[in-house]
């Protein structure tokens, strides 16, 4: 129910000031609050995404919720999806009772949601209005730990993050945290299942999606496609288990359930979370890092990945399960952006090579890909000296990409044509398998 002593009697004051901002936020339930001018450099590669959905919005009002620990660091998943979905809700509660306040004082405002729902239509593109956790950085909250997860130096990353879009402009500057909370102990790295957090900072985006959001997107247009193939109840069950099965029932009916997320469970960081592992960093390990180590349970991989070797020989009580890739791009653009998250360093050792790739039809498009000392680069247009060109139709490229066509056929019929060493495009693959 909205507590309608948010807003203020008609001849309140139009436009609040910064404190005026921090005190509705707060009011309305919201943990810390930041404020940060959408004109600030921090939010540049924002800017245009926030303003195509929210044409007016010259303030952001970050804020934070924050959430209960314990629940988060359970072993039992539904105890920590519980925790996340209800304070999901208190976030976009929180986020409506603000611009309802504002709205009242003839201030525009409005909020995109937490997490869901998004632009859905926009898939596998980008789907959210805001970015939460950049706007929160710029309008210091936090910083992004070695998990990327924002970090509030109070609250730890226990936190869900909102952001309001408001038709205010605001003189004083946001100030960014001066120092990042995250200590960098390596809880993250050692708790992760699928390898996706690495000591030197690399980050696995494919390993992590694959698995954590099993249950979301990709993850489950790979589960309903398991079932338009499947020709018999036998075969599906051949595929899914029963327990999968109901696993992907209830994120239908209850809200779609991470698998993990135990980056942020053992996280220690933050003044009110630090203590206890300061105070006995070995009970803390026992009670909080080990039980989800040694929790049995499936991972979900992708054939031949560096996540798939991961599990086996880091956890040998957890079984990796092979699932389909799930980041399929539906375009060049998507092809190229998503390189970098799919990328396996592990499967590059070795490599040195550099690739020109020139895409012709409905998408014209040149870019170098260069493979060396298990780091990619992507660059538009066609330079150094490649050892491999790749040149391709547009479509036959995505369409192959989708296993809809295969590479024997599109060479057959010059949809793709290769110069140099036809080797490297093996090599290539296995550095993005699935």
């Amino acid at each position: 129910m909205i507590d309608r002593s948010l807003s203020p009697a008609p001849d309140a004051a139009a436009e609040p000031g910064a404190d005026g901002l921090r005190d509705i936020a707060l009011r309305a339930g919201a943990d810390d609050v930041g404020l940060v001018s959408l004109d600030d450099p921090a939010l540049d590669d924002q800017r245009r995404d926030i303003l195509a959905a929210f044409p007016f919005a010259r303030t952001l009002l970050s804020f934070v919720v924050k959430m209960n620990r314990e629940n988060i660091r359970s072993p039992a998943r539904s105890a920590a999806n519980l925790e996340f979905h209800h304070s999901a809700d208190d976030c976009d509660d929180i986020a409506r009772r603000i611009v309802l306040a504002l709205q009242a004082r003839g201030v525009r405002a409005a909020y995109p949601s937490m997490g869901f729902p998004m632009e859905a239509s926009q898939w596998p593109g980008k789907m959210w209005i805001i970015s939460h956790k950049p706007v929160a950085v710029a309008a210091g909250l936090g910083r992004m730990g070695l998990h990327r997860n924002v970090i509030h130096p109070k609250f730890g990353n226990f936190i869900l993050l909102g952001t309001v879009a408001i038709d205010i402009d605001l003189e004083a500057r946001a100030t960014p945290l001066d120092f990042n909370p995250c200590f960098e102990c390596k809880l993250c790295v050692a708790a992760c299942p699928t390898g996706a957090i690495a000591p030197d900072g690399h980050f696995d985006f494919g390993a992590c999606y694959t698995h954590n959001y099993r249950e979301f997107m990709g993850g489950f247009g790979e589960w309903a496609e398991t079932i338009a193939e499947s020709n018999s109840a036998r075969a599906y069950r051949a595929k899914v288990s029963d327990a999968e099965t109901v696993s992907m029932w209830q994120s239908l009916a209850f809200g779609p359930n991470y698998k993990a997320a135990y980056c942020m469970a053992v996280c220690p960081a933050g003044s009110d979370v630090i203590g206890a592992y300061q105070a006995d960093k070995k009970r803390y390990l026992k009670e909080i890092v080990d039980p989800l180590q040694k929790k049995a349970e499936t991972v979900y991989v992708v054939a031949d990945s560096d996540a798939e070797a991961y599990v086996a020989r880091r956890f040998p009580g957890k079984t990796p399960k092979r699932v389909g890739a799930t980041l399929r791009p539906a375009t060049i653009d998507g092809f190229l952006s998503g390189l970098r998250l799919v990328f396996q360093r592990g499967k590059s050792t070795g490599l040195d090579a550099v690739y020109h790739f020139v895409f012709t039809g409905s998408e014209r498009r040149s870019a170098t890909i260069a493979i060396a000392n298990r780091r990619l680069h992507v660059a538009d247009g066609l330079g150094g000296e490649s050892r491999l060109t790749v040149t391709a139709d547009s479509e036959t490229w995505l369409r192959f990409l989708r296993k809809e066509t295969s590479l024997v056929s599109a060479l057959l019929r010059g949809k793709i044509r290769l110069r140099g060493d036809p080797r490297l495009l093996l090599a290539f693959a296995r550095c993005f398998p699935g």
